[in-house]
């Protein structure tokens, strides 16, 4: 069971562009098109699934909001820190 960060740790680790909400991080993608925006999508199913760790996706015609949480542990984590990350590599 990974530990809840403290909201110094958070604002310390939070990465660029993404936001703090509540027990929440979120961060929203803008883009193109729509396809580019589901191609995005499928990367961010992918990494999740590797880490089994599942955000919440939503969907809009040229932005695709995702929010990270470890409803487990009742709020933000390292974990949710890292996907963060991982989702931004390549965006």
């Amino acid at each position: 069971m990974a530990e809840l960060l403290s909201d110094d740790e958070v604002r310390a680790s939070l990465p660029k562009r993404w936001e703090r909400d509540g027990d929440e991080i979120v961060r929203t993608y803008e883009f193109d098109d729509y396809l580019e925006g589901i191609a995005f999508v499928m990367h961010v199913g992918e990494v999740a699934e590797e880490e089994f760790h599942h955000p919440e996706i939503r969907v809009g015609y040229e932005e695709v909001e995702v929010r990270l949480t470890s409803h487990e542990e009742g709020g933000i984590t390292e974990q949710d820190i890292r996907l963060a990350n991982l989702f931004d590599a390549e965006y």
